[in-house]
């Protein structure tokens, strides 16, 4: 099956073997590079068993953004949405445990979302101020409410462990591991035999040690993709993202639908937000540290689609365990990497006729090599600003083929079409 582009070239859509073939051959290209620089630490079970955790609570806040925009409005307020779902997801867990704390957070996100919904689509606030304010009102109420809630003297909170800056001490979420699964893969994984013990230390990283909520959150993303592209419910939610106008006149309420997805949107960041706090066991002021907006990235390079998200909030997750666990001289390994890919690029460009483009690429990728050939690892900044690094380098790779909902972000009034 293929499409048009800008252009009106054909062009061709991935299919499954494709994709597949994809796959393998990335890990292909990891195992190699984890054998000619050593760097272990690239395809290890504690490696993907971190990046799991850390792309969990990214990749629900960009599932709420993608639930949001595509019904049309865009949700600036993630990040704001995601901070209640920790305090909400605080405050209730170390009461009633660690389930009621994911519920807690859920609703806490949904009346962020709510409130920006009644801004934004009942009385036609800018949408992106709606999602500053949402952010700047979520970070003041709650410190407000952390300094009466948890650091009150005497109070309850405070003798179990609160103060100002977090909540009390909740108790553990149950996981799970494959059983003798874990110890089976861990035999292959410690030979580092090439492609095997990587795809051995991958598969035990993600199988070993896993929270239920992180299976939580992989079945709402097949969910969304039932719900938004195989239900009359989603049809009826993207086309007011598409044309509002054209969706009225056939009957279709969209301020309600407007109204459903900003909520579930909310909703989902909430639970992100509480991800975050069960996983520390408590809320702390400055949890989500700007989670929202890097879900709004893997968002808009995930191309507004469930499976974008994921892989996007999975590269980001990746990248953020790595420079946490490795650091430098792991982060200097992919400078090999990133160079072999740049220039397979300027090759492909080179193929196309696309000369300029080829030249830089290549160039880029030729520095990159002797970047790593002249150094053992690379400066400390550089480790910190990775995921930052690698997630802007995807949004300027996948821009040539993102497509958003034509009437994202604008506003809607009711009976406007008439």
């Amino acid at each position: 099956m293929s499409s048009k582009n800008k252009d009106g070239k054909e062009r061709r859509k991935l299919s499954y073997p494709v994709v597949l073939l994809m796959i393998a051959g990335a890990l292909l290209l990891l195992s190699a590079l984890r054998m000619i620089t050593d760097a272990n630490d690239l395809t290890s079970s504690g490696q993907y068993s971190s990046a799991l955790a850390a792309a969990v609570p990214i990749g629900l806040a960009g599932l709420g953004g993608l639930w949001a925009e595509r019904a049309g409005v865009v949700n600036i307020g993630l990040e704001g949405m995601m901070m209640l779902g920790t305090f909400c997801a605080g405050w209730i867990g170390w009461q009633h445990g660690p389930w009621a704390a994911a519920l807690a957070g859920i609703v806490g996100g949904a009346l962020g979302g709510l409130v920006h919904a009644v801004a934004t689509v009942t009385f036609g606030v800018d949408q992106i101020i709606s999602g500053v304010a949402m952010n700047i009102l979520a970070l003041g109420v709650t410190q407000y409410l952390a300094k009466l809630w948890f650091g009150a003297e005497g109070s309850a909170a405070q003798e179990a462990g609160g103060n100002d800056k977090q909540s009390p001490v909740m108790e553990n979420m149950p996981d799970f591991s494959i059983p003798g699964l874990s110890d089976w893969l861990g035999d292959i994984e410690k030979h580092h035999w090439f492609f095997v013990s990587d795809v051995a230390g991958m598969v035990r990283g993600l199988t070993t040690g896993v929270s239920w909520l992180t299976i939580v959150a992989g079945l709402l993303f097949v969910l969304t993709f039932y719900v938004l592209w195989r239900s009359a419910f989603g049809l009826r939610l993207r086309s007011c993202g598409e044309s509002p106008v054209a969706a009225e006149s056939l009957g279709v309420n969209v301020y309600t639908y407007k109204y459903a997805a900003v909520v579930v949107s909310g909703a989902l960041a909430g639970l992100g937000g509480a991800f975050l706090a069960i996983g520390t066991h408590m809320y702390s002021d400055g949890q989500t540290a700007g989670r929202g907006y890097i879900g709004l990235a893997t968002m808009i390079s995930g191309n507004w689609r469930p499976g974008g998200v994921a892989m996007s909030a999975g590269l980001f997750g990746f990248m953020d365990s790595l420079q946490l666990r490795a650091g430098g001289p792991t982060v200097h390994a992919l400078l090999l990497l990133l160079a072999v890919i740049l220039i397979g690029v300027a090759a492909w460009r080179l193929k196309v006729g696309k000369m300029r483009a080829a030249v830089i690429a290549g160039v880029i990728g030729v520095l990159l090599v002797v970047w790593y050939a002249t150094t053992d690892t690379v400066p400390l900044e550089l480790v910190v600003a990775t995921p930052y690094v690698a997630t802007l380098l995807v949004l300027a790779v996948s821009s040539q083929r993102l497509r958003m909902p034509k009437a994202n972000g604008k506003p809607y009034r009711k009976g406007q079409g008439k």
